[in-house]
């Protein structure tokens, strides 16, 4: 089944608490997105109302944007499968003039138990596509080493830009690189 995009939804606490449940799924599955597993909903809730305050100052977390007005700072952009969320990543501001050309994608989540299908994917595709409609030049994702993502991120088209070595200790002894990924949408 193929995943229906949406940019901006309405952040309604049912949609929060998806957001939360995918977020600690991800990670309890071995998933790099800002935590080492194992880890509970009590301790990704925080992180996730933070996401949420930068993404309600947005005028499309009120409705109130008229067509083509980007006046962010973040975006979240979500799959769902049916009535179930399936995938999800943020489209982040760099909140500096000199980078107001191009975005950071963050917390680029997908299902566990959904790899396979296409759905990391077609996420990415959409997102390429909000970032061209957005007229932006480019996206950057940032990836933890060592979970073999830089081939997944290459296929859709992102270039290793650097990398800090032993940059994320994900736990004493285990340092991994921080790797920099770029996405030209010119």
């Amino acid at each position: 089944m193929a995943l229906t995009f949406v940019l901006d939804p309405p952040l309604t606490p049912r949609l929060r608490e998806q957001i939360v449940d995918l977020w600690v799924d991800v990670t309890n599955a071995g998933g790099a997105v800002g935590f080492v597993a194992p880890v509970t909903a009590d301790e990704v809730r925080p992180v996730a109302a933070a996401a949420f305050a930068a993404l309600s100052n947005h005028p499309a977390a009120t409705h109130n944007r008229t067509e083509g007005e980007d006046t962010g700072p973040d975006r979240l952009l979500i799959g769902m499968d049916d009535d179930r969320l399936a995938a999800l990543l943020l489209i982040i501001d760099n909140r500096f003039e000199l980078k107001a050309h191009w975005r950071v994608l963050k917390r680029v989540m997908v299902l566990p138990g959904s790899q396979g299908r296409g759905y990391g994917a077609a996420l990415l595709r959409e997102a390429a596509e909000v970032g061209r409609a957005l007229g932006l030049a480019g996206l950057q994702v940032t990836l933890r080493d060592g979970h073999g993502l830089e081939g997944f991120y290459a296929k859709a088209g992102y270039r290793v830009t650097g990398r800090i070595p032993g940059a994320l200790r994900v736990a004493p002894g285990d340092d991994r690189d921080e790797v920099f990924m770029w996405l030209d949408l010119r």
